[in-house]
């Protein structure tokens, strides 16, 4: 049966699945409209995150709207941009920084909300977990292959390094990720948007 975007948001605003292996509560963090063009696909909210509930409203964000060319309105801007992480909530910190997400999102809401947002033209896909799910045919043996990769699937969909202050070795690393990458994300961002 067929349900109405709100309806959906309303059940996930709602949704207790995996409310007992999270330390810190349940607080699911999205962003979805039905004219959304774009879609970032990331991992799961950070604790800041979670204490705000808006996403990607840490350093982590600031980067990823950089590497965009947009300004926080149009990022927030759910007829633009939805955000639709692997999982909802804030996992919580293992001993190497924050927990993988939940994986009880993704086979529970990720197709129906999909599915409510016909518009999507550019899937943004951030982190392993992301990658893992949306693109489980490659057989690349690493995050930074996958990305290397970006134009075997463009312009619908771009694998991209996770933009925290953690992987600022990573970018030191691949410099071309943001000489070559970047400038084709910022103007198919600005298309998207002026279309």
């Amino acid at each position: 049966m067929a349900h109405s975007l709100e309806n959906l948001l309303t059940s996930v605003r709602a949704c207790q699945l995996c409310a007992e292996h999270l330390p810190h509560g349940v607080r699911p963090v999205l962003q979805v409209g039905r004219q959304a063009r774009i879609l970032i696909a990331g991992q799961a909210p950070g604790r800041k995150v979670h204490t705000s509930g808006v996403p990607f409203d840490d350093p982590s964000g600031d980067r990823l709207r950089r590497w965009l060319g947009v300004t926080p309105d149009q990022f927030y801007d759910p007829s633009c941009f939805a955000i639709l992480p692997m999982g909802f909530c804030y996992p919580g910190t293992g001993s190497n920084g924050d927990l993988p997400p939940r994986p009880e999102c993704v086979p529970a809401w990720r197709q129906p909300l999909l599915a409510a947002m016909p518009q999507i033209e550019l899937t943004l896909i951030i982190g392993q977990y992301a990658v893992a799910w949306q693109l489980p045919d490659r057989d690349h043996a690493n995050l930074t292959e996958t990305v290397r990769d970006w134009q075997s699937d463009w312009p619908r969909r771009l694998a991209m390094p996770h933009p925290s202050p953690r992987n600022q070795r990573w970018l030191r690393r691949n410099p071309w990720f943001e000489a070559e990458v970047i400038p084709h994300l910022q103007a198919r961002v600005t298309e998207l948007l002026s279309g």
